[in-house]
């Protein structure tokens, strides 16, 4: 470990030494379940404006939308109680990540119902649904399922 003295004489933990001490004792799982509180709401208002553009065609694309504040406050939840970050985050975290799987088929079958469909890639990725942002989402929802596993502070 990299580490130093600090100014009372004490160790002070540098880099990923510090985070893996965080780890360890259990002041992650706070940090993570706010940052996936930030990511839902972010990646929500992205969604929405992205599903705004097509006009909301199809009926699904309100779900990433409704998911994003339900996730926001089970990690705003699972920041405050324990109890909620055990349970909520986990339920509200898993639901996010099956909805970001759920996206990327249906941006992939966007993707082949336009002109030419996967033969046509280099354009229909382009000019088509977004194949890899459905990933992003599900990426937010990891983080809430890690919160969920990892140790919580005494």
């Amino acid at each position: 470990m990299s580490a130093t003295r600090g100014r009372f004489g004490r160790q002070e933990l540098h880099g990923i030494d510090r985070i893996v001490r965080n780890i360890r004792t259990g002041h992650f799982e706070r940090s993570l379940a706010g940052l996936t509180a930030v990511g839902a709401l972010v990646t929500a208002g992205e969604i929405y404006f992205e599903h705004d553009k097509a006009s909301f065609g199809k009926p699904l694309m309100w779900l990433p939308v409704i998911l994003g504040p339900v996730g926001a406050v089970a990690g705003v939840a699972g920041v405050v109680s324990r109890t909620a970050a055990k349970t909520a985050l986990p339920l509200a975290s898993a639901a996010i990540v099956g909805n970001g799987l759920q996206g990327t088929y249906l941006h992939a079958k966007g993707i082949a119902q336009k002109p030419g469909g996967w033969r046509n890639i280099p354009y229909n990725l382009e000019m088509g649904p977004p194949l890899l942002a459905p990933l992003l989402v599900t990426v937010v929802g990891g983080m809430g399922l890690l919160a969920a596993v990892l140790r919580r502070e005494q």
